[in-house]
């Protein structure tokens, strides 16, 4: 039975990164074992530059939730082997959550990314088994010069939406707000781990390049003694 053939779905097309009103080309239903709700696979092309992806919506017991997500191609890039292995297994599982439209475990992960920053950056509590308050790590973080003004303003935003996520209220993490999350934790590990090596690469290069051109730097002649009848 058709469930989307033909018709158009609302989406952002990975390829072109333009919201764009993609029909559907092919389809496929299914249902795995684990408990998680039904699948519908979407084969999309979009109408603005005409390259196909692969989409998929889920039914969550009100018919397919309208809100499909692209699963192929992979927009994502890997974060870089600079960043710890144990930050970049946590932002992953980050990504894996908005992936799966879950938003407030999104949240969750981002605010599970900022300590893990904390704790690798020296953050730790004097007192063992009584770890500091997130937000206290983030400003010894400030304090210590190793995020500026604007990054412990991104950092205590993330860290807001994390609390939003880890406690039950009302209001709901959105998807944007995941998102934002997301990108916004991403550029905090880069400030930290990428582009401070960078940096440091840069001027250990420029050092040792000045160096050099000392070293073979040809000293100025030695001036010609004078005699006492020259005087």
């Amino acid at each position: 039975m058709s469930e989307r053939f033909g018709t158009d779905v609302l989406i952002t097309c990975p390829h072109c990164e333009r919201p764009t009103l993609a029909v559907v080309v092919g389809e496929a239903s299914g249902i795995d074992e684990d408990g998680s709700p039904p699948y519908l696979l979407e084969l999309v092309r979009c109408s603005k530059c005409s390259k196909p992806f692969l989409a998929v919506e889920e039914d969550y017991g009100e018919g397919w939730d309208g809100e499909p997500g692209v699963l192929w191609p992979e927009q994502q890039r890997p974060l870089s082997l600079h960043v710890p292995e144990d930050l970049r297994r946590v932002h992953a599982e980050g990504r894996r959550c908005f992936s799966a439209k879950a938003y407030t475990a999104t949240a969750v992960m981002v605010r599970r990314t900022l300590e893990a920053v904390c704790v690798d950056q020296g953050m730790v509590s004097d007192a063992p088994g009584r770890p500091k308050p997130l937000f206290k790590m983030l400003e010894e973080m400030r304090d210590q010069g190793k995020i500026d003004g604007r990054l412990f303003e991104w950092a205590h935003e993330l860290r807001s939406l994390g609390n939003q996520g880890a406690h039950y209220s009302s209001t709901s993490v959105t998807r944007e707000d995941a998102a934002d999350g997301l990108a916004l934790a991403e550029a905090l590990l880069d400030y930290l781990y990428v582009l401070h090596a960078q940096f440091n690469a840069f001027k250990q290069r420029r050092q040792d390049a000045q160096e050099k051109r000392q070293a073979h730097k040809v000293p100025p002649p030695n001036p010609k003694p004078t005699t006492r009848q020259e005087a």
